[in-house]
């Protein structure tokens, strides 16, 4: 871009707008509201606080490492706390909380430079190191907890367990429970509604490529129907199952969409998503997890520069040499 005369190249995300990267990142938090307002709604204060420390912790750390006194700065941080923020359940401890928040920024941001140089998704980072350390605070047992209910504040101790953690059980919640979100799981993964709400702010606001989530979802819902087993009803609604469980959409539509962890050819991100989904299924079929998109995603972030590479079009007018 050209400023005061000369040309100024930045790192990434490089954005054809007049927007800048904190008015991106203040639609994202937007977007996220109502996600973050049903894990309210559905999992009490428990949520509120959990969402609150990540958010503090991951703004604090950042503008303590940049050694800047405005701690919103370009909004990048409080994006990663809240994303972490949502695919935790509501009651993990407050440590667990600043521990994942905190390692997103330094290990899965700062250390590769800052926004633009990182190479995966900051949020996912912070999940894979809570998983790995602490796991036994990132699940629970599903089935002795209530459902969450809306405004239903006295069932905070519902844990973070995915319905997928058995499937032959989660026959017992309909597809209308998993839309909504009255089913027990990571705070910010379980209401499908309130994730699409958020999807279409972002498709509006033009800040996503639908071919990531498109391609994600189709795939997960297409392997669901033909490799799912039939148990949830019939193949389709298997397939539907798949989709509105776990962390899919979610992942599908703030985290496989991040700007700077994503190809940015057309062709690249419809690779990108149906890469993402088909991991994602691998696992959750033939693995020994019960979800996979954390994975998913981590992965296919590693291959995005190969992905560019092949994707890249043909310069106009360049001499093909093999002729």
């Amino acid at each position: 871009m050209i400023i005061n005369g000369k040309l100024v190249v930045s790192s990434s995300p490089h954005i054809r707008s007049v927007e800048s990267v904190q008015s991106v990142m203040t639609d994202v938090l937007i977007a996220l509201f109502p996600a973050a307002l049903m894990a309210v709604l559905l999992f009490g204060y428990r949520a509120l606080i959990t969402m609150i420390i990540a958010v503090l912790t991951a703004m604090l750390v950042e503008a303590v490492w940049l050694r800047k006194r405005d701690i919103f700065n370009d909004g990048s941080a409080a994006v990663t706390g809240l994303l972490l923020a949502l695919i935790l359940p509501a009651a993990v401890p407050w440590w667990v909380v600043v521990v994942g928040s905190a390692s997103a920024i330094i290990i899965g941001k700062q250390v590769f430079g800052g926004i633009g140089y990182n190479i995966f998704n900051p949020a996912l980072v912070g999940r894979v190191i809570l998983v790995v350390s602490w796991g036994g605070h990132m699940a629970g047992d599903i089935w002795s907890t209530p459902h969450p209910f809306a405004f239903g504040f006295d069932v905070s101790t519902v844990t973070g367990a995915t319905v997928l953690a058995s499937p032959e059980k989660a026959v017992t919640f309909s597809l209308p429970e998993m839309f909504i979100g009255t089913i027990a799981g990571s705070m910010g993964e379980t209401s499908a509604l309130a994730l699409l709400i958020g999807g279409i702010w972002l498709v509006y606001k033009g800040h996503i490529d639908y071919r990531i989530p498109g391609g994600f979802m189709a795939t997960v819902f297409v392997l669901g129907v033909v490799f799912g087993g039939g148990f949830y009803g019939n193949h389709l609604m298997t397939g539907l199952f798949h989709l509105v469980a776990g962390g899919v959409m979610i992942a599908a539509i703030f985290m496989a969409t991040d700007f700077v962890t994503t190809p940015v050819t057309p062709g690249g991100r419809l690779i990108f998503g149906i890469g993402c989904g088909l991991i994602t299924m691998l696992i959750r079929l033939w693995g020994t997890l019960p979800e996979g998109v954390t994975f998913a995603i981590l992965l296919m972030n590693a291959l995005t520069p190969i992905i560019d590479n092949f994707t890249i079009p043909r310069q106009f007018g360049g001499v093909n040499n093999s002729a």
